[in-house]
């Protein structure tokens, strides 16, 4: 599944850094380039991705700032391989 390594290195991304105080936001402002890097793709296919994701409210993007919305369906997206 193309947003598995997306997915995963969100949640890697969470778990090493952690969370701003709303409990979602991560404490990282990552570029989509250093992003594509850490999920293995192109960075136009982590920008899609990443769009693809805001679109149906997995996390909320505001610049290099990404929110996780629903932390539960993206352990599920990288769950799948």
């Amino acid at each position: 599944m193309l947003g598995q390594g997306v997915a995963d290195s969100l949640l890697a991304m969470k778990e090493k850094y952690g969370v701003e105080d709303d409990g979602m936001t991560l404490c990282l402002n990552t570029s989509r380039e250093d992003l594509a890097n850490t999920s293995g793709m192109t960075t136009n296919n982590a920008i899609r991705t990443l769009s693809a994701f805001a679109s149906e409210k997995v996390v909320e993007l505001d610049g290099k700032k990404i929110k996780i919305l629903n932390e539960k369906l993206l352990q599920l997206i990288a769950s799948r391989g």
